[in-house]
């Protein structure tokens, strides 16, 4: 039995700290993060980056590490990336499901009061960022895409397991969660 753990949150929720976390207490896990291609590619591959529009190139990247680590390994994998668009998500999900896994959904759900305030006392790189000079309109541009009819928050039935981080507090309750589901 294998899981595929996929976190999903705007930025600065804590999706990262908490996959790091998980695969530490998580025996046989992988964590995959966009962040790390996105400043691998900003470092040594910046001319390739689409100048405009989705960053294909990145998801590329990400894509083939998933796949590889789906057909090569038998690891448990923790994908940390914000993964906000229902179709995206369930795009992933069915790439695990259609593999055996089980799918486990994280949403990070922090009031919007709460991220603005991390991302202004934020000391984390902006080598990941392409598009925006800063977290700051990271995450306005998060919150105007909260408007779009395919930004929606997970439900109940979209994964095998869903749970919801609405407070630093529920983080390790929630990783023990997990833990358990493989035993």
């Amino acid at each position: 039995m294998r899981l595929a753990i996929i976190t999903v949150g705007k930025t600065h929720s804590g999706k990262t700290i908490f996959a790091r976390t998980l695969e530490r207490g998580l025996p046989n896990s992988l964590m995959i993060d966009q962040d790390n291609h996105a400043e691998f590619i900003n470092t040594f591959y910046n001319t390739l980056q689409p100048k405009q529009g989705p960053n294909t190139l990145k998801y590329a990247v990400s894509q083939t590490i998933v796949d590889y680590a789906v057909n090569q390994t038998n690891l448990h994998l923790i994908i940390s990336n914000s993964n906000r668009k229902q179709k995206d998500r369930s795009d992933l999900l069915k790439q695990f499901h259609d593999k055996g896994f089980i799918s486990i959904l994280v949403h990070f759900n922090f009031p919007d009061h709460i991220l603005q305030t991390r991302v202004t006392e934020s000391q984390r790189t902006t080598n990941i960022l392409r598009s925006a000079s800063n977290f700051e309109e990271v995450l306005n541009r998060q919150q105007t895409d909260t408007l779009k009819e395919e930004v929606l928050d997970p439900k109940e039935g979209e994964a095998d397991h869903l749970f919801v981080v609405e407070d630093n507090e529920e983080v390790e309750s929630v990783i023990q969660r997990i833990i358990r589901i493989t035993q």
